[in-house]
Parts: C-alpha cells; sequence; structure tokens
C-alpha cells in the first residue's frame, strides 16, 4: 500500500513575507498540477497562480518541484512559496487537502527520509537540534552531526564489533575447518582498543548533549530563602511563584535562559527541610534527585534571617560530586556588600546588587563545560553508548574467564546493537514515534 501524500506549512505561525507549504508523496506531483499548473522543470523555481477548485486565484508565488528519490524525503516533493498570511497559507493548504493529500504531523518530513534512506537517525535528530540550537557552539556541532560526523564514528565502531565478531562466529560454525582463532590475550587486546574508542566517543557525546541541553543549574536553599526570587531576577521576568509563605515552590520549576551567551537549564527546587506534608515532602525528594544530576548547585541562604547560616546544616546533604556556589540573598535588608565575601556571593534580587557578580561566576565556572563539541547528542545516544560499553566489559569477562567463544560473540553482538540504536540500522515503532514527535510541523 502507497504512503499517503503529506502537507504541511513547514513556515513558522504568523504573519511573514514569505509562507512556505511543503508536499511530499507519490501524488505529490499531481497534486501541484492541479494547483499551478504547469509545473516548472525539477530544481527551478517559477511564478505561478495557485488556484481553487473553480480556478479563482488563491495566492501568488514561486513552485518548486524535486522528483524522487533526490529530494529531501526520497519522493516527489513540490513547495509552494507564497505569501506569508495564515489565511493565505490555510486555503492553499485546504485545498490539497480536498485534492486528496494528509496533514503530516510533526517530524513526518524527517521521518519519510529516514525511512526513504535519505537521512540516518543522527542527521534527522541535528535536523531539529540546528533549529532548536541555543548558543552558536551548539548549532555548529548540530551542523557537524548533520554532515555525518556522529554517524561516521559510530559506524566506525559498528564495523569493529562487526570484524570482531565475524571472526568469532566463524571459529564457532566451523570448528572443523581449522581456522585460525584468537588467543585470549589478542581477543582481550581487540575488545580494550574498541572500548577505549567508544569510551571517547561517550565523552564527546557528553559534551554535545551539555550543549543539545544546556548545562543543568539547581538553586536550592531553606524555604522562603529566597530561591524563586532569584531564579526571576536572573531570567528577567516572573518565572517562578514569590509569596512570603514558606513552601510556595511544591515541585521543580524548570526555566531555560542565557547568561552572557551561555545558555542553562535553572532548576527552582522546593525548599530543603523536615516535615511538611507528603506533597512538599515529594517535593524535597525530587530537588534531592534534581541536585545529583545537576552540573552545579546555587545553595542560597536569607542573609536576612535570624540565623543567616542555617543553610550551613545542608552542606552534609548535598551531593559531594557536583560543585557548590553559595549566595547569600536579601541583601539590600543587611549590611552585606554585593559580591564574594569569604566564599558568598551576596545579592538582592529586589534591588539587583551583586547579579552581575553571580553571573560573572557562573559564566566562569561553567563556560569552560560549555566547550565546543565535535558533534550535538541526546540522551538517548549517552544511554545507547553506555549499554554498549556495558555490554563490551561483559564480552571482555567472558574472554577473560575463558568462557567460550559464544559468549563472548553474543555480547559483542549486544554491543552492536546498542550501536545500531543510535544510526537507526537498530529501530523500533515506539523509538521512532518518540523521536520524531519532538520535530516541528513541516520539517
Amino acid at each position: 500500500m502507497a504512503e499517503p501524500t503529506l502537507c504541511a506549512v513547514a513556515t513558522p505561525p504568523g504573519r511573514g513575507g514569505i509562507g512556505v507549504v511543503r508536499v511530499s508523496g507519490p501524488d505529490a506531483q499531481a497534486l501541484a498540477q492541479a494547483i499551478a499548473s504547469p509545473l516548472p522543470a525539477p530544481r527551478y523555481a517559477a511564478l505561478r497562480r495557485f488556484r481553487d477548485s473553480n480556478g479563482e486565484a488563491l495566492d501568488e508565488g514561486l513552485v518548486l518541484f524535486f522528483p524522487g528519490p533526490q529530494s529531501f524525503t526520497g519522493e516527489d516533493v513540490v513547495e509552494f512559496h507564497g505569501h506569508g498570511g495564515p489565511i493565505v497559507l490555510d486555503r492553499l493548504l485546504q485545498r490539497l487537502l480536498a485534492l486528496g493529500a494528509v496533514l503530516a504531523e510533526p517530524g513526518a518530513f524527517s521521518q519519510r527520509a529516514f525511512l526513504n534512506g535519505r537521512l540516518d537517525l543522527t542527521r534527522a535528530e541535528a535536523i531539529a537540534d540546528l533549529i532548536d540550537a541555543g548558543s552558536e557552539s551548539a548549532a555548529r556541532a548540530a551542523m557537524h552531526s548533520l554532515q555525518g560526523e556522529f554517524a561516521e564514528t559510530v559506524n566506525g565502531l559498528v564495523a569493529s564489533v562487526t570484524e570482531l565478531r565475524v571472526h568469532l562466529e566463524s571459529s564457532i560454525d566451523f570448528a572443523d575447518e581449522s581456522l585460525d582463532g584468537l588467543a585470549a590475550d589478542e581477543l582481550i587486546g581487540r575488545i580494550d582498543a574498541i572500548a577505549e574508542r567508544l569510551a571517547a566517543t561517550r565523552r564527546a557525546a557528553g559534551q554535545g548533549q551539555r550543549l543539545q541541553e544546556g548545562l543543568t543549574l539547581v538553586i536550592a536553599g531553606r524555604p522562603n530563602a529566597g530561591k524563586s526570587s532569584l531564579l526571576n531576577a536572573l531570567a528577567g521576568r516572573d518565572a517562578a511563584i514569590v509569596t512570603e509563605l514558606a513552601g510556595t515552590t511544591r515541585d521543580i520549576l524548570d526555566t531555560q535562559l542565557h547568561i552572557d551567551g551561555l545558555p542553562l537549564r535553572v532548576l527552582d527546587t522546593a525548599g530543603l527541610r523536615d516535615g511538611g506534608d507528603v506533597i512538599e515532602q515529594e517535593g524535597v525528594r525530587r530537588a534531592q534527585a534534581a541536585m545529583a544530576r545537576a552540573d552545579r548547585i546555587l545553595l542560597v541562604s536569607d542573609d536576612a534571617a535570624k540565623d543567616p547560616d542555617a543553610s550551613s546544616d545542608l552542606l552534609d546533604e548535598l551531593p559531594a560530586d557536583v560543585p557548590l556556589t553559595r549566595v547569600a540573598s536579601k541583601i539590600d535588608l543587611t549590611d552585606r556588600a554585593p559580591g564574594v565575601q569569604a566564599g558568598v556571593i551576596g545579592v538582592s534580587a529586589l534591588t539587583g546588587a551583586g547579579l552581575d557578580h553571580l553571573r560573572a561566576h557562573l559564566r566562569g565556572e561553567l563556560g569552560e563545560m560549555h566547550t565546543e563539541a565535535g558533534f550535538i547528542a541526546r540522551r538517548r545516544h549517552l544511554q545507547a553508548l553506555d549499554a554498549a560499553a556495558e555490554a563490551l566489559t561483559e564480552a571482555r569477562g567472558a574472554a577473560a574467564a575463558g568462557l567460550g567463544d559464544e559468549l563472548v560473540a553474543e555480547s559483542l553482538r549486544l554491543a552492536q546493537d546498542r550501536l545500531g540504536e543510535i544510526t537507526g540500522t537498530v529501530t523500533t515503532e515506539d523509538l521512532l514515534g518518540a523521536i520524531f514527535s519532538t520535530f516541528c510541523i513541516g520539517k
């Protein structure tokens, strides 16, 4: 059964000088002929009137025709470049639907490109990452992935695992043929060499994932310490609800912001204290979990409180391996000077005093982590690389213990499958649905 012909507006919602409607599928050429005949020569733009079923003009603009398989999706693709008014674009879209096209879901065109062999999964994801890039370095890394650098690295690892599997499985399948097997030391050495390359790829992917998601900064402290006010001051807007009632923030508030060009994911958390109702206790549990995964923690204390050092006893509860910055808030109510004193940065969310010192500190501390990466990466890539590394560890253990080539080869197969999930040589419908549903409509 032939795939339906898809159509969608491929430019952002709202008014603009130009709006693009994209059509892809087996009937794309016929539908376009019905609206803007005659079609121009492939890959040439021509001015045409777009007409409704009665021959009345809907709009006027450029038409481009890209015959498959040499198109983005691998199918026949037609683009109508008209005027960017929502009503104009919707009328053209309704005309296409009346002719038999189907409205595209988010990521449908990129998914067609993947299914038709025009893109692997890393390149398809890089398209969305390039669109969503929050910094120049993230955009450059996404472009590297779009050009295939991540896929080439992963494919190189797959080739090495495959070569080793072939050697082992040939010895198993043709044991009577006196094929040269691998000595235990040589086998372990080859597994170790692959594992080292995989570890280097994992480090690079970790940096690429930071560029894709942004570094995570968690704001923590006692209830009413000024955490939400500090978040609002850094964001320059009311991102969090602020009241004088302790425990106003019950759940994690996730906010994206930039500090001097540095993209950050800032998490405002529930106040850390014992007791409270069931909801507040769950908020504290989530705050502790968020801190364990953070790139840095801002521990905020109320400088105007009766005991401004009350947050110090929280230090033993914080994850030891996550860097910490201590912040004294509400200094407009005390005599503390803005900036750093005894390792604590004094700030006032109300007046803005000390915020420049805090921003400079964060830029300096986190900027080193937000460095250039060879390619963009996502959390699922890291999980697949970790699973592949675990399988290689199992293969090495089986080889070292002399458990037989069959067990070693099976662990290598698992490693190969996990790596294949990254580029899409091993996929499931659920995986594809989760990936492409995050794309914008028209891509």
